[in-house]
């Protein structure tokens, strides 16, 4: 079989699999999918059962965020009369052409549109049973992404683990960061993306219920991008009452632009609109895509893909603005409003791989030569000689290339780590640490560099949207995975059939779960390493 990989195929995955019903069909049938309804407090919905679930779709949860609207915090919704279909796809957030794609959209939902406050939930049944809630971020750096993304499909979660997922469309980019709030008089909103994801958060805990959740039980989570929202959402007073654990996936955002520097984005926004401070208010009669061509040319500034600022001029992103979000979210320690909510925090073993993918494919086979130079950027001299080393004797075996990889993630890594202790500071509410280890062996294409555990591999694994051909390996560690993300929603505790007992994370043992086809407990992996780091703080 060719295992070489293509990025859709990477971070995509597929569902193929065919499913039992779980739970008797409903009296609704309309050409062949049975159809089930619910009540929210604006109104009744109709949803499809399909794959052994219950799916509704496109369920609104705020006015849209149109004309006048634009920059402003979400508004309540209208309630409508009788029952509004809730079968399809909605309209991702706007963003780049194509890039709703991906993790994996293929093709299955509408184009990007400002009209995108819209969630998905998928559960075993909209019977008033309280199952646990996974309120899933997607990624993205705040700029692309959905949540209807393929990969992150929540039927198998639904089905096998006895959950309710709920996914948000919300807000991105310029149109979801751009502050005003300091240059103009006016209901300017700043943070309005992370206000969008409150919103539906709030509506969550209001309606949930009625679709087979428990309000008093839901776990909030998210990879990258969608990592560092839920940092974001773990910092936010306004959303302390509406969740009740949380999961921090390959981000690791000690800290957020602050107020000063989005206000500098937007000066510099203005200018490059060729606009003052007087002609704000004609930002809500610009159309979107000259917005997004905005946008496009700065996007090499900013924020990385899971949150970590720019100290001059950050990009379109969460940023402390003092009231919505008041505080970095672990720099100073954890958020004390949310010191009774267990966190679980962990990165993909190779998380920089991914980032290669998109470059020259030399940088797969470099030798120590181009080791030196790649990393001669932000290291010199003795500094230089001493990471290489370190990585060295903590990897004998790795190729330049591979190194360079370690290297350039363990920052991820350590940021992570500094979480998980600012966490265990509070004497409270446990924390767990993770590395995705699964070795994948598909090669890059036109190298014979295996994959191994990229950034966003973990995606269709914790989903468990692997198709059913996968290697035998990744669909062991999609089981693995998969159980114990819903074993922490089920009670705080991430634990699964068939995976070693996870105990908390500590300074002294520094317990992580490595997730693999086999999983086990590491203590302090990687020890050599984390002291570098600390050496240099």
């Amino acid at each position: 079989m060719d295992r070489s990989v293509t990025r859709r195929a990477l971070i995509g995955g597929s569902l193929s699999v065919a499913a039992s019903p779980l739970i008797a069909a409903p009296a609704h049938a309309d050409g062949g999918r049975w159809k089930d309804e619910a009540a929210t407090r604006y109104g009744r919905v109709r949803g499809r059962r399909q794959d052994g679930i219950v799916k509704f779709l496109g369920v609104p949860y705020a006015t849209p965020p149109l004309g006048k609207l634009r920059f402003r915090a979400p508004q309540p919704l209208k309630p409508w009369h009788g029952v509004r279909d809730a079968v399809d796809f909605p309209n991702p957030a706007y963003q780049v052409a194509g890039a709703e794609m991906g993790p994996g959209g293929n093709g299955r939902m509408p184009a990007p549109s400002e009209d995108c406050l819209y969630l998905n939930i998928w559960t075993p049944a909209a019977d008033g049973k309280r199952r646990p809630v996974m309120f899933y971020n997607h990624g993205g750096g705040y700029m692309i992404g959905s949540g209807s993304a393929t990969g992150q499909d929540g039927t198998r979660l639904a089905m096998l683990h006895d959950v309710v997922v709920v996914e948000s469309n919300h807000r991105l980019g310029l149109l979801g960061y751009l502050f005003l709030g300091d240059l103009a008089r006016g209901d300017y909103a700043a943070n309005q993306g992370m206000l969008d994801i409150l919103a539906a958060l709030r509506w969550t805990a209001e309606n949930i219920e009625n679709f087979g959740g428990d309000p008093d039980n839901i776990m909030v989570w998210g990879e990258s991008g969608g990592g560092a929202k839920t940092a974001a959402v773990y910092t936010m007073p306004k959303a302390a009452r509406l969740f009740h654990k949380a999961s921090i996936e390959s981000a690791a955002p000690l800290r957020f632009p602050t107020r000063a520097g989005a206000t500098a984005r937007a000066e510099r926004t203005l200018h490059l609109l060729g606009l003052t401070r007087t002609d704000i208010r004609t930002l809500h009669d610009i159309p979107a895509a000259r917005l997004l061509e905005i946008q496009v040319s700065e996007a090499a500034n900013g924020v990385a893909p899971w949150g970590e600022p720019d100290p001059v001029l950050p990009g379109f992103g969460a940023f402390v603005d003092g009231t919505i979000i008041p505080r970095h979210p672990f720099a100073d320690g954890a958020a004390p409003f949310s010191a009774g909510k267990p966190l679980m925090v962990g990165t993909t073993r190779d998380e920089m791989v991914f980032f290669g993918l998109f470059g020259p494919k030399d940088i797969f086979s470099i030798d120590d030569a181009g080791l030196r130079s790649r990393l001669s950027a932000t290291y010199q001299g003795a500094d230089l000689d001493r990471i290489i080393a370190t990585f060295r004797r903590s990897r004998p075996n790795a190729t330049p290339a591979q190194l360079y990889f370690a290297i350039t993630t363990s920052p991820i890594w350590r940021d992570a780590i500094k979480i998980a202790e600012a966490k265990e500071a509070q004497r409270w509410a446990p924390v767990y640490m993770y590395q995705l280890a699964y070795p994948d062996p598909t090669l890059v294409p036109g190298t014979d560099f295996p994959l191994g555990s990229p950034h966003a591999s973990d995606i269709p694994l914790k989903f468990d949207t692997l198709s059913r051909d996968s290697l035998p390996g990744q669909l062991a560690t999609a089981r693995h995975m998969s159980a114990l993300w819903a074993g922490f929603a089920r009670d705080g505790r991430p634990n699964a059939p068939g995976v070693p007992r996870w105990p908390t994370y500590t300074r002294r043992d520094r317990a992580t779960m490595w997730i693999d086809a086999t999983c086990r407990i590491v203590n302090d992996p990687d020890q050599s390493e984390r002291l570098y780091w600390e050496s240099r703080a």
